[in-house]
């Protein structure tokens, strides 16, 4: 990770050690690894997806590690340079800032996190559509629904899942929807 971490300029390897100390405070579901990945690669630097969602979870796991063992920022750096591959220094000390600055209200809110291990709903967008035909039926016309869940898994990765159902199945999914709200009312 440290290699893929010397490519990420400063301010943007900044804005992600952010976010993830945000969404391990619980102020955001997660981080956004393709938006953030899609702007370093438009300022120029070559790097994939899954390379950035690597070095998010490993920034994850340091921030939580750090926190669950009440490190100070001193504390942290020196840990951090006892590693076998050493941190670029734009990356130390953006990770001693960041730290220092908010790295206090996480060891507060830790506890709370470590309840949470399936995700979090973000968003959610549907769409209807209609299948005119195919190669095997000249007239289908069957109308569908396309429902697509944005959600945060625990490590803070955002990603989309998506799948289709069929009118019937769908006001299934709106009943039960409505069942859940009903309740809610109540609590």
């Amino acid at each position: 990770a440290a290699d893929k971490i010397r490519l990420i300029p400063q301010d943007f390897f900044a804005e992600l050690c952010e976010q993830i100390i945000q969404h391990l405070n619980h102020k955001i579901p997660g981080i956004n690894t393709a938006e953030l990945c899609q702007r370093i690669q438009t300022a120029g630097v070559d790097i994939n997806i899954g390379d950035l969602a690597k070095i998010a979870n490993t920034l994850s796991f340091l921030f939580s590690t750090a926190a669950r063992n009440n490190l100070s920022a001193e504390e942290l750096v020196t840990t951090l340079g006892s590693g076998v591959s050493t941190l670029p220094k734009h990356a130390v000390q953006v990770i001693r800032h960041v730290w220092s600055e908010q790295g206090k209200a996480i060891a507060v809110s830790e506890d709370a996190g470590n309840m949470a291990t399936v995700g979090q709903f973000v968003d959610m967008k549907w769409k209807l559509g209609v299948a005119m035909s195919s190669d095997t039926c000249r007239s289908l016309k069957y109308p569908y629904v396309t429902v697509t869940l944005t959600v945060a898994d625990p490590s803070g990765q955002i990603t989309d899942k998506s799948f289709e159902m069929t009118i019937p199945q769908f006001k299934n999914f709106f009943r039960q929807f409505k069942e859940m709200a009903s309740v809610l009312e109540t609590v």
